[in-house]
């Protein structure tokens, strides 16, 4: 998990289905950037939901792909101002 980031703890919004929840939050638990609590919950669900498991497969295949293909960094002062104005906005 990413030390600068607390995660927030996720309740499933009224009307919203199992599923709607996991995909919604997809990318947060593929990044490691959510409660315990919540981790334990997508992966009890997805152990019995072949749909959001499928998904989840997909999604992650998608960002290995692109993490492999983006070898290249910004330089460091690009790099140094994008997180500067990012703090600044937080």
């Amino acid at each position: 998990m990413n030390a600068d980031i607390t995660p927030v703890p996720h309740e499933l919004a009224e009307g919203e289905s199992d599923c709607e929840h996991i995909l919604t939050h997809l990318y947060e638990y593929l990044d490691s950037e959510m409660t315990e609590a919540d981790e334990h919950r997508m992966r009890a669900h997805v152990a019995h939901c072949s749909p959001c498991l499928a998904e989840l497969s997909v999604e992650e295949l998608v960002k290995k792909l692109v993490k492999r293909s983006c070898a290249e960094q910004a330089p460091e002062e690009l790099r140094l101002r994008i997180r500067a104005q990012i703090l600044a906005t937080g």
